[in-house]
């Protein structure tokens, strides 16, 4: 496997990792970003989500909660110590700039419109209180209600120009595809503020299993559905017509591999040839949209025996679109030093490892 070797050269990647997970050791943790009504409400009532069983951990369960076994403090759950993602990950790796997507609540899955409005705000102020205040080198997910797009937009508005917030967090497993025009508003407000729009698993939001003929039997199936998951979403974006409405719009498609890109722009090029008048707003082929405004985080990369696969498909893609992640603290994170199967010239080292996040997200602005 690769090593970024070179001391010198490691200390001028400047490495950006674009997926950090940190989440609350306790779920009154966001009561003080709370109005005093929205803590008697989940005191009293509890949460009103779209699918059963969120108290617990999911079915099929995952190994330790999907976790690193080292990375869970004495006081709360794994991912919920500063210290720790400092000591485990930021200093030893040399981490310039580390994106947060918060796991635990934050108004993605309530059915409430209030309360789904309410924990938004809550978790965007206490990852600003909690995590990107003390540590400088974090920038913060900005978590919106997706399926309460009014709500969605004033948080938008209300945060735009605030560089402590890197991008928009959408539940990939929202109501409905994310091209529906429900969600446009959203993409236009993204767009005014210049935020891309990150696109991560996350829970269930919409009440929908995983896979298109119900729930998977077992966690291994469960990982897999976050790749044909992406691939849905991406082409919901391109042929509901979003990147034609949207020219300035741009996406991050983070955990949910790349390695199907190639495939998935090869066929909708071949449809679109046929059924091109069902969708006159696309007036280019569709992988061409695809590759001017998606780009695809490492983790989890994929590894075939013969590393100069993943080579040819990146070539596809595009090295300038192809951003480093850690997925720091799941079981499967990803160490920089070991991501590639084959040795990367200097130039597409330096783009994957930082420059290419240092653009899409306006870093050095």
């Amino acid at each position: 496997m690769n090593r970024l070797a070179d001391p010198a050269l490691d200390q001028r990647l400047k490495l950006v990792d674009c997926d950090i997970h940190m989440t609350q050791k306790r779920p009154s943790d966001l009561y003080p970003f709370l109005e005093r009504r929205w803590v008697e409400h989940l005191e009293s009532f509890g949460s009103f989500f779209r699918q059963p069983l969120v108290g617990q951990l999911a079915y099929p369960r995952m190994t330790a909660n999907g976790m690193r076994a080292d990375a869970e403090p004495e006081d709360g759950p794994a991912g919920s110590s500063l210290e720790m993602l400092r000591a485990q990950h930021l200093d030893p790796l040399g981490v310039d700039i580390g994106m947060l997507i918060c796991l635990g609540r934050g108004g993605m899955e309530e059915r409430h419109p209030g309360l789904a409005a309410a924990m938004s705000r809550a978790v965007n102020d206490w990852q600003i209180h909690a995590l990107v205040a003390p540590e400088p080198r974090l920038r913060a997910g900005l978590v919106v209600a997706q399926d309460h797009p009014e709500a969605a937009v004033a948080e938008i508005r209300a945060r735009a120009g605030d560089r402590r917030f890197a991008q928009v967090i959408l539940s990939t497993r929202a109501a409905e595809p994310l091209g529906a025009r429900r969600y446009w508003p959203i993409y236009e407000a993204a767009q005014e503020a210049g935020l891309p729009i990150g696109l991560h698993p996350a829970g269930y939001s919409g009440g929908h299993p995983s896979t298109g003929s119900g729930w998977p039997s077992y966690y291994f199936h469960e990982h897999y559905t976050f790749l044909p998951g992406a691939e849905g979403l991406v082409s919901s974006l391109v042929l509901n017509g979003v990147f034609a409405a949207f020219p300035r719009l741009r996406v991050a498609i983070i955990e949910g591999g790349f390695s199907w890109a190639p495939a998935l722009g090869w066929r909708m090029d071949r449809a679109w040839a046929h059924w091109r008048a069902e969708v006159p707003e696309l007036t280019r082929p569709p992988s061409e949209y695809m590759r001017e405004h998606v780009w695809w985080a490492t983790q989890p990369i994929e590894e075939p025996k013969n590393g100069r696969e993943i080579e040819e498909i990146v070539d596809w893609i595009g090295w300038d679109r192809l951003l480093y992640s850690s997925d720091y603290p799941h079981w499967d994170y990803d160490d920089p030093r070991f991501v590639f199967r084959f040795p990367l010239s200097p130039e597409r080292r330096q783009a994957v490892f930082g420059g290419n996040a240092r653009a899409l997200y306006g870093l050095d602005a």
